[in-house]
């Protein structure tokens, strides 16, 4: 089969209106403020593990995640009044259920390894939850899978090269990043 350039340029048109069309609807789904409100969450959290010592840290992670959680209730309630798929309730429903049996298979499996520091249990939580993102990517929408791929990358860096300043290094870089992707992707596609 024969192409001639103008052709291959008019499918190359094509590809890129697509691509493009895909990032405004990224953009304009709301879904980076979930990316912004994560990423704040975990720089405030993990700055403040990095460099605080007692009970004032459980109490900032605490509070932190009950801000990001307050803030990000009525954003997904709002993005989900934009779906009008019959099927919305049902798969948000057993979202909802794979969610939470991750959460008791993460629980388990950090009692049954009972890792000797907080190092080893945070890695532990960030590896379910990047395996929770990448599960519900590939079921739901791959456009949302690949940035669980560098968070993963950077989060075992960091844990396996730097464990002094592993803390640091989820807060600027991971949380960091992830609020940098957020803004990006709302202020650039």
């Amino acid at each position: 089969m024969n192409i001639s350039p103008d052709e291959a340029e008019e499918a190359l048109a094509a590809i890129q209106k697509v691509t493009d069309k895909t990032r405004r609807s990224i953009a304009g789904s709301g879904a980076y403020i979930f990316l912004i409100v994560t990423g704040i969450v975990w720089l405030v959290g993990f700055l403040s593990t990095q460099f605080l010592t007692g009970e004032i840290v459980a109490y900032i992670w605490i509070g932190i995640s009950l801000l990001g959680t307050a803030l990000s209730i009525p954003v997904g309630i709002r993005m989900g009044k934009r779906v009008r798929s019959p099927s919305f309730g049902p798969t948000a429903k057993r979202a909802t259920i794979f969610w939470l049996l991750l959460a008791f298979y993460a629980v388990a499996v950090i009692a049954v390894a009972q890792p000797a520091e907080g190092k080893q249990v945070t890695m532990f939580v960030i590896l379910f939850i990047m395996l929770g993102q990448l599960a519900m990517g590939l079921i739901l929408s791959f456009s949302t899978t690949w940035w669980a791929l560098p968070i993963t990358a950077l989060a075992l860096t960091g844990y396996f090269l730097l464990p002094d300043f592993f803390y640091l290094w989820m807060g600027v870089l991971v949380g960091g990043g992830m609020i940098a992707f957020g803004l990006y992707i709302r202020l650039r596609w």
